[in-house]
């Protein structure tokens, strides 16, 4: 964004969605219950930006006639793209990358996720996956014994010891975490997004996990070596808090919130198309949670109401990209829909890498991404121009 800012003579601006960092509408208070976080929405999130915008214009010099665009990946990707639908007027395109607008009721299906999860682990190593799936038993098989949960915390070198069959269950909740989180970050360089790492993550990873057929012990002594890449990539933590699976803290609170109202994604897995425990999506589950954190149910269907679900071919000018190794592809748009509702495909990507800085490193396929991308903006701001 920053190279092509200066390529467009552009200038950047990051607004902070309400409810997130320091814009809180009632200070200390915004979080305290559901009366206070009523105004937490999308819908209100996108009218924050309409008229941040219009006061932009009016203040600062020069701006009143230029051109906008929005730009964001992931939710604010699918704010970007929601934008342009529901302000056309206000933005002239939307760049939305590794947007999963489309992770909602029944449009895609509910495994899809944690299947392109799995595939980045089986052609990261042979054996990687595997040994993944394999991990679920042997953990299940040591759990039931004390000796066996002792067992289990000295090996993962766990802040606090596991004490039960639900400590059990939170460690491998802890560790599919983890890999869902590699995969998406499993970005060609170095790089410090939710953890610092190393360039190609999963594939470091993979390099411990290349025997499924493993006693349980073995196993998941590999397993511990694969997750210190992860979390102790650094070398400097000295034992792991199962809580933390993202460091810096990507206002998790807020989210889970949204969750619980408009942001209602169906996940599964089966355990033959992944390398997961199966599970079924539950949502008399997440709504009885929701219920009980914030005293407010979820509204599955709502975000399909208010955005369209798959019936956008209306709009135009939105580029959705999505990166192969990014588990929310599978929830975003992957093919053209109108000649000005355009999706590029990044095969060697993962989560929003063509928002990324420029990088050595960057594969072929993320470097065309990019011109793509700034051939169709120059498009949008030169018919802008012409059109004032």
């Amino acid at each position: 964004m920053w190279d092509v800012a200066e390529e467009l003579n552009a200038m950047l601006v990051f607004a902070e969605h309400r409810y997130y960092g320091e814009s809180l509408p009632f200070g200390n208070e915004s979080f305290s219950d559901s009366k206070h976080l009523n105004y937490l929405t999308s819908e209100q999130a996108l009218a924050d930006f309409a008229v941040l915008i219009e006061y932009l214009k009016e203040t600062i010099a020069g701006a009143r006639y230029s051109p906008v665009i929005a730009i964001g990946g992931s939710y604010g990707g699918m704010l970007a793209a929601w934008f342009r639908m529901k302000y056309p007027h206000v933005v002239v395109g939307a760049l939305a990358a590794s947007a999963p607008i489309w992770q909602f009721g029944d449009l895609v299906p509910c495994g899809a996720y944690f299947t392109i999860v799995t595939n980045d682990f089986k052609k990261s190593g042979t054996g990687c996956s595997a040994s993944i799936r394999n991990s679920w038993s042997a953990i299940n098989h040591l759990s039931s014994t004390d000796a066996g949960l002792q067992w289990l915390s000295n090996t993962f070198h766990l802040c606090s010891p596991l004490k039960n069959l639900q400590d059990a269950s939170m460690l491998k909740s802890w560790l599919s975490e983890t890999w869902v989180d590699l995969a998406m970050v499993d970005y060609p360089y170095k790089a410090d997004f939710l953890q610092p790492l190393p360039a190609w993550p999963v594939q470091e990873v993979c390099k411990f996990l290349k025997d499924p057929s493993l006693s349980d012990k073995l196993l998941l002594q590999n397993v511990y070596q694969a997750v210190n890449v992860y979390y102790n990539y650094s070398g400097e933590a000295s034992c792991f808090d199962m809580s933390e699976t993202a460091t810096k803290n990507l206002g998790q609170l807020g989210w889970y919130y949204q969750v619980c109202t408009e942001m209602v994604m169906p996940m599964c897995t089966d355990g033959v198309n992944d390398m997961f425990e199966p599970q079924k999506w539950d949502f008399d589950a997440l709504s009885e949670e929701c219920f009980r954190l914030w005293g407010v149910r979820p509204r599955p269907s709502w975000v399909l109401s208010m955005y369209g679900g798959k019936n956008i071919s209306s709009h135009s000018n939105i580029i959705f990209s999505n990166g192969g190794l990014d588990p929310w592809s599978a929830g975003g748009v992957t093919q053209n829909i109108s000649d000005s509702l355009v999706a590029i495909m990044i095969p060697d990507g993962a989560h929003h890498l063509d928002l990324r800085s420029r990088n050595p490193c960057d594969p072929k396929s993320v470097k065309q991404a990019r011109v793509l991308e700034v051939h169709y903006m120059k498009q949008w701001i030169e018919k802008a121009r012409h059109e004032h």
